[in-house]
């Protein structure tokens, strides 16, 4: 049971949920993520598909991922869909739960260490890191780079640092990630084959990160692709811009022009 610090889930939020009763109007759903709490999807709202059976589609204790529609906080009531859930969104959802689960175990062991109980180390700290880092798995990761560095600015007690400390850094295995950008470079100098090859050098050299690493290939007039590989996506995203801006000003004063593609289907 991953704890949340809301007792109800916000309207538009995906929610992880297990299906607990099937009626031929609908079902009803415990939310994994909220103790004691669960929600109704309509049969309108299971499948894009016309449904003759509902049982073809949902059936008691199936997990799925369910996006909230409305929320009545008084009777503690809460409307869902699993028809307006993306393939992409389900698959992002259920990763974030694995680690948020997995975040949860190490909080426990945490939380053996110094004699106190897992609600202890979610008000303690948990709560706490993961309104700094946007999840307690994703500050876990901060914390096996940082060690106590990561905890600056947050008032957690110090009995919970060198255990937390210890705990991320034997457990939580750093991963990379990956994003790319498209460049257009044009120009029309007689040496414009230099330039563009200086803007891209230029571009390379530039100071990023120390764990980024960055590859520029060609993909086809005017076209070049960056590949930034990065601890996180802040920094990923951070270093991206960067090249491109760097090799666009270089381009530009030579008198050629250069375009950010984010992505290929930006183009118009």
């Amino acid at each position: 049971m991953v704890k949340k610090r809301q007792a109800l889930p916000s309207e538009n939020e995906l929610v992880i949920c297990t299906i607990t009763k099937v009626f031929s109007h609908g079902a009803f759903a415990s939310l994994d993520e909220y103790e004691g709490k669960a929600g109704f999807i309509h049969v309108s709202e299971i499948a894009s598909t016309w449904i003759k059976n509902i049982r073809d589609f949902v059936r008691e204790g199936q997990k799925t991922v369910a996006k909230v529609l409305s929320v009545d906080v008084q009777k503690e009531h809460v409307d869902m869909s699993t028809r307006r859930v993306g393939d992409a969104q389900k698959k992002t959802k259920i990763q974030e739960w694995k680690r948020a689960q997995k975040a949860e175990k190490l909080l426990e062991i945490a939380a053996k260490k110094v004699n106190k109980s897992l609600d202890d180390a979610y008000s303690e700290v948990g709560f706490k890191l993961e309104e700094k880092y946007g999840g307690i798995y994703a500050a876990l990761e901060e914390i096996t780079t940082f060690g106590r560095e990561a905890f600056s600015g947050l008032s957690v007690p110090e009995y919970w640092i060198v255990p937390v400390v210890e705990i991320a850094r034997e457990n939580v295995a750093l991963t990379l990630v990956n994003i790319t950008g498209y460049l257009d470079l044009t120009s029309l100098a007689p040496n414009g084959i230099e330039i563009i090859k200086e803007a891209l050098i230029s571009a390379k050299n530039e100071k990023f990160g120390e764990d980024v690493k960055l590859d520029i290939r060609y993909v086809g007039s005017p076209r070049y692709r960056i590949n930034v590989t990065a601890p996180d996506y802040k920094s990923a995203e951070e270093s991206l811009k960067k090249c491109a801006e760097k090799a666009i000003a270089v381009i530009e004063e030579k008198g050629g022009s250069g375009k950010f593609l984010r992505d290929v289907k930006e183009e118009t």
